[in-house]
């Protein structure tokens, strides 16, 4: 616990030092291994909220997204609590989980008579 705490305060102290500038991990060790890997690596989107947001949206998760106890935690109504999501899901970039499938394979699933031609012009128009 105690070297989680830590863990804690110096992920806050580097937050207060970059003052929400982006920054690049240049090495990462494995904890319990003599390996490290040097290069320039990205924070993941979480990790690059702010202290309060990261909080907030721990609590959201383990309020499992209900607003209602969000509104007890925090002690603000509703709206404040939907902008505040609405602030925070406008920083993140969410990933395309049903991507487009690519010009070749669209040709090829109608060539094999899988999808209809208007099938097949509605997945090629999705592409532009």
């Amino acid at each position: 616990m105690a070297n989680e705490t830590k863990t804690v305060s110096d992920w806050q102290e580097l937050t207060r030092l970059t003052q929400g500038e982006p920054i690049v991990v240049e090495r990462v060790r494995l904890t319990d291994k003599a390996i490290a890997i040097e290069g320039a690596f990205e924070l993941p989107q979480l990790a690059r909220l702010n202290a309060e947001d990261q909080v907030f949206v721990v609590a959201f998760l383990r309020s499992h997204g209900s607003i209602k106890e969000m509104e007890q935690v925090f002690g603000v109504s509703y709206p404040t609590i939907k902008a505040r999501l609405t602030r925070i899901a406008g920083r993140l970039e969410f990933v395309e989980t049903n991507p487009a499938p690519p010009r070749a394979e669209v040709l090829e699933r109608l060539k094999r008579g899988e999808i209809t031609a208007a099938e097949a012009i509605k997945d090629l128009e999705a592409l532009r």
